[in-house]
Parts: C-alpha cells; structure tokens; sequence
C-alpha cells in the first residue's frame, strides 16, 4: 500500500490541474502488475534510471516547492524488492508518466 500511495501522490502532485491519473492492476502471468499512469510534467530521459535513488529530485525547485522529501520512489523501490519484485518508469515530457511495480503472486 505504501508504494501505491506514493506513486498515486507523485502522480497527482506533478499532474496539472485538469490533467488525469490512472490506476491499474493485471496479472501477467504469475506476476501483478500495477500500474500508475498520469498526464504530468514526465521525466526526461537522462533522469529517468536515477529517480528511484534516494534524495534524488529531478526538479530540485519545484520539488522543494511541492513539499518532496526526494524518498518517495525510493520506497517504492525497496518496498517492490522486498516483495521480489521490481519497478520501472517510462516518460515523456509534457505527456506523463506510467509507474510499473512488478510483483510475484503468491504460491500456495
């Protein structure tokens, strides 16, 4: 819950006003997908394979200005590799992002 609470905030936060945000859920296979999509600012792609790093802020001032710790996607890091799984973005500028967090489903 935790992951998909901060992935849900980012997407709101760096969303603007009249923008939307989606959540999915699907299972591939023996995996569950979640996906968190929105319609926001994007990442650019030199910062994509660092915005799960801790204190990483892709907008250093607008994220100060927004309130961000940059621990957020972090979390959602560690959280998705704790359960086994992983997490992934892709972006675009001024189009938006989709968050993917990839986890094992559970074997009886």
């Amino acid at each position: 819950r935790q992951a998909v609470d901060n992935l849900l905030d980012n997407a709101v936060k760096y969303t603007p006003a009249g923008g939307r945000v989606w959540l999915r859920l699907r299972v591939e296979g023996a995996t569950a997908v979640v996906e968190v999509e929105d319609t926001g600012i994007g990442i650019e792609p030199r910062d994509q394979g660092r915005v799960f790093e801790r204190f990483y802020r892709v907008d250093k001032a607008r994220s100060r200005e927004l309130g961000g710790t940059g621990l957020g996607l972090s979390i959602v890091k560690h959280v998705a590799l704790a359960h086994g799984g992983e997490v992934s973005v892709s972006s675009a500028l001024a189009k938006g992002s989709t968050f993917r967090i990839r986890l094992p489903l559970a074997t009886d």
